[in-house]
């Protein structure tokens, strides 16, 4: 039976609770339901948005897709830290255009979109090559393809004539 994670200062694992509600097996609850952040994550100053993400568990690979609409290559970054887990993060600075700010007597009425950083993480599951990710950009989508290690081989029983 898991046990519901609540920290000293009062930050509940949301991800845990729900696994254990749904009784989520938990190769895929640590994947789709991550723990909540970090001490140090969760008393961060800066604004952080978070990234729509589809994951695919197929035979050799996990595949996501993340929404990423207005942002390039560039200002994407993918990495692996502690191992097994799977950083996205974006600068989150849109650019404007400079011949827009250079015209005399222009100015924006309304700014609604938003400049705030964005960052997902994801728990990889023990059978990931974190030596093997690939990741690509187009059309606002991110797609990062994780191979999966191959199953190790089944012992096979042998049988020894005693003498």
């Amino acid at each position: 039976m898991s046990r519901i994670a609540i920290s000293s200062t009062g930050d509940v694992d949301f991800g845990g609770l729900v696994s254990h509600l749904l009784d989520v097996p938990d190769t895929i609850g640590k994947i789709i339901l991550p723990s909540s952040p970090s001490h140090h994550e969760s008393r961060n100053s800066e604004s952080k948005g978070n990234i729509p993400t589809d994951i695919v568990d197929t035979p050799n690979e996990l595949i996501f897709y993340m929404d990423v609409p207005g942002l390039s290559k560039s200002d994407i970054q993918v990495t692996v830290e502690e191992e097994k887990l799977l950083v996205v993060r974006s600068s989150g600075k849109r650019k404007r255009s400079e011949s827009e700010e250079e015209e005399e007597g222009f100015k924006y009425l309304r700014l609604e979109r938003t400049t705030q950083k964005l960052i997902r993480k994801f728990r990889l599951p023990e059978n990931c090559n974190t030596s093997a990710i690939t990741a690509k950009c187009e059309n606002g989508v991110l797609t990062v393809v994780v191979e999966k290690l191959p199953p190790p081989p089944k012992s096979k029983t042998v049988q020894v004539a005693i003498s």
